[in-house]
């Protein structure tokens, strides 16, 4: 059982590193306007809140890399791991946390036509960090 607190521990932690990747490209490309040039109104203040927010969350989807590894090296094991785990936090977003939560409507179009692709991208820097950060800390792939 010792075994699965300290998968359980290292999965949360990698989660909060895959948080802070994706705090700072979320607050980094909303400064430089990126969204904005297309239309969606995504551009956080570098905040304690903002911050905090994004590595609890992603600490906690980081538990999800407790589901047994897929082999095949690099590109399979973690490339393809963190991607296809950053589905799971980008469809609970655009399908609860904007619409009900935020008030943004479905798919949170209420920011901008094109805001699932930001949501979608957002969290493929997080799931690849986190499966990144696992990768290096327990050469899991």
């Amino acid at each position: 059982m010792s075994d699965f607190y300290r998968r359980a521990s290292l999965c949360f932690a990698a989660g909060c590193v895959g948080g802070l990747a994706n705090a700072a490209l979320v607050w980094y490309l909303g400064r430089e306007g990126i969204p904005q040039m297309v239309g969606v109104s995504i551009a956080p203040a570098w905040t304690a809140s903002f911050l905090y927010q994004r590595m609890v969350w992603g600490g906690i989807w980081g538990l999800v890399f407790l589901m047994p590894a897929m082999k095949g090296g690099f590109w399979v094991g973690v490339f393809s791991r963190g991607i296809l785990f950053s589905f799971m936090p980008s469809f609970l977003q655009l399908f609860y946390v904007l619409p009900f939560m935020a008030g943004k409507g479905l798919l949170g179009l209420g920011l901008g036509k094109l805001t699932p692709v930001f949501v979608c991208l957002y969290n493929m820097i997080w799931g690849f960090s986190t499966a990144l950060w696992l990768h290096i800390t327990q050469g899991d792939s």
